[in-house]
């Protein structure tokens, strides 16, 4: 785990120029708010001397231009002056830290926004074995629930963290004006009192930060799995199974989070209770001293008022910071995944030429060292245009391979060649990408329009409707769409619940067709179909001409009728090219 400082550091490199302007204003403002401060608080000291002793406030050299300015020669005179001074001075303070909180609040939040996005973006890019190698869960966590606790739980209490520094410089250097002792024994004590404090709480706040970022994973889990599997839940009577997976989640989250508010607040009402006792003894000494302490006494009176609610700001911004530390870690984890040259689809909107063949020269695959081979030596030569088949036992690694040729999987060994060009995940992946069109089993289907899954990842007004009209005649659905109320614009519900698991494939199979890419890809894509559809749709695919290349893994091996050869994988991952005649005889199965 990266230590405090390098987390900071990487926090702030993440953040845009824009932002890290506008931080730099924030400190700067922090300053002038001080200062404000400091005049405030100073301004107490001849005005209450006004109150007193009139005759006193001409000994204060520093009031001698103001006093030249406005021509006073009678003390009496100096009262309203030094009433509206102090007055203005406390207004000026108050306007300043409003605004300060103003700006604070507005930044951090906006900071908040532009991490979130860039966490989120970071991971849509990562490589597709990130993706299959971690849980869903606990990106959704960092990027929605970790995010917000580092803005409301580190990043803000650092910039008042810093604020509260700068205000108790500012206050202090005000005490010490008016009683060095006095402000010595102040600070020191109070200071140390925290001090007490946070040795005794550190722990805890370590443990519940590790109780925070752990459980807040987990209730997204619980979510995840009750509801996306409520079919299951409701036929299994499985509801209190789950709530209590999320109960088990939620409560410890809950309790950490409590005892993080707790450990920051509890402070205060002591130090409160405290502060007053030790005004009431000053108060005690100093009239045993001298009889002219209600100015000294007052300033140092507010002086401390305004000090404590600072140290205990301060105090309850490092507990809070403290307790996120492991969701802090988190976020910067996402924050520094990077993005292996996928940008290269957005600089050329030119993919990769396929002209003539795709070529796997011994390609083996296996998911880690410690796991058996998937794939074994697979050689093998499509030629555009071709039909392909692929074949073999439940397992043995069809649609692995069909990865390999998408390049969402990267080869332990050998390479794939695209018309003599080897694909290399971090240089021209993404440009091979654009010639596919991928029709998987499990269509996903965004919670939108029928429409808006056709032309799925493509705006609202960049859509071509004839071209999503021609695509869903092509997958044989088009009739099916058009006799509903609203045709193309219909809600699909979430994940398609509103259509049927036939519907849904045809749509995903529109879906590719909409794409208009020279190859396409079927992995049991068909399998929900009826046959008579089915059929329908592969002859529509046969009517695509030489020009489009097919890869088909199919449920019914009627389906690969039409394919130029089937590519057999074999236990072992071994491959062999087949004539479908031969398969279907029965002599190779």
């Amino acid at each position: 785990m990266k230590n405090k400082s390098s987390l900071y550091r990487a926090l702030w490199r993440h953040l845009s120029l824009k932002r890290k302007k506008q931080v730099t204003l924030l400190l700067v403002l922090m300053f002038i708010s001080s200062l404000a401060e400091v005049i405030s608080i100073g301004s107490i000291l001849p005005f209450l001397g006004a109150l007193t002793n009139p005759d006193s406030v001409f000994q204060y050299g520093a009031l001698q231009p103001l006093i030249k300015f406005i021509n006073i020669d009678n003390s009496s005179q100096l009262l309203l002056p030094l009433t509206i001074l102090f007055i203005l001075a406390a207004l000026l303070s108050g306007l300043i830290r409003l605004l300060l909180l103003y700006l604070l609040t507005r930044i951090s939040f906006a900071i908040g926004a532009d991490l979130s996005v860039k966490s989120y973006r970071n991971t849509l890019y990562q490589d597709y074995m990130v993706h299959v190698s971690r849980n869903s869960s606990t990106v959704i966590a960092g990027v929605i629930g970790k995010i917000d606790t580092v803005i409301g739980s580190v990043l803000t209490p650092i910039l008042i963290l810093i604020s509260s520094f700068v205000f108790m410089v500012g206050i202090i250097a005000v005490l010490f004006f008016i009683d060095a002792i006095v402000a010595s024994t102040a600070f020191l004590f109070f200071g140390a009192m925290y001090w007490i404090v946070i040795s005794f709480t550190r722990r805890q706040l370590k443990e519940n930060s590790k109780c925070i970022a752990k459980q807040s994973v987990l209730k997204v889990k619980s979510l995840q799995e009750g509801l996306g599997g409520i079919r299951d839940v409701l036929l299994d009577g499985a509801q209190e199974f789950y709530c209590k997976l999320y109960r088990d989640a939620d409560l410890p989250l809950r309790k950490a989070l409590g005892n993080n508010l707790f450990i920051a607040s509890f402070p205060r009402y002591a130090m409160e209770a405290i502060g007053m006792s030790f005004i009431a003894i000053l108060a005690y000494m100093l009239v045993q001293a001298t009889e002219s302490v209600i100015p000294v006494l007052g300033a140092i009176a507010l002086g401390t008022q305004r000090l404590l609610p600072v140290l205990q700001q301060a105090y309850s911004s490092y507990s809070s910071i403290k307790g996120a530390q492991s969701s802090f870690y988190d976020v910067v984890h996402l924050l520094d995944q990077k993005i292996h040259n996928n940008t290269l689809r957005k600089l050329s909107t030119t993919p990769l030429k396929f002209e003539t063949c795709i070529e796997l020269r011994n390609v083996s695959f296996r998911y880690t060292k410690k796991t058996p081979w998937v794939l074994k030596n697979i050689n093998l030569t499509i030629n555009k245009g071709d039909c392909v088949g692929f074949v073999g036992s439940t397992g043995n690694g069809k649609s692995t391979l069909i990865d390999i040729i998408m390049g969402l999987l990267v080869p332990t060994e050998g390479e794939i060649v695209i018309d003599g060009k080897t694909i290399i995940s971090d240089s021209n992946v993404s440009l091979w990408q654009m010639n596919i069109a991928h029709v998987p089993q499990s269509i996903y289907l965004s919670d939108g329009s029928i429409e808006d899954n056709i032309a799925f990842g493509v705006t609202q007004d960049e859509i071509d409707r004839q071209r999503v009209k021609n695509s869903a005649i092509k997958a044989n659905i088009s009739e099916k769409i058009e006799s509903l109320t609203k045709d193309y614009e219909t809600l699909v519900g979430e994940q398609g619940v509103k259509l049927s698991g036939g519907e849904r494939q045809r749509i995903g199979i529109a879906r590719a067709f909409y794409k208009n890419t020279n190859t396409l890809i079927f992995d049991e894509a068909t399998s929900a179909l009826d046959i008579i559809t089915e059929k329908k749709i592969m002859k529509s695919i046969g009517q695509l001409g030489k020009d489009t290349t097919i890869l088909i893994i199919a449920h019914r091996i009627t389906t690969l009728n039409d394919c130029n050869f089937l590519v057999k994988i074999d236990d072992g991952g071994k491959s062999s090219i087949v004539s479908y005649k031969d398969f279907v005889d029965g002599s190779l199965i």
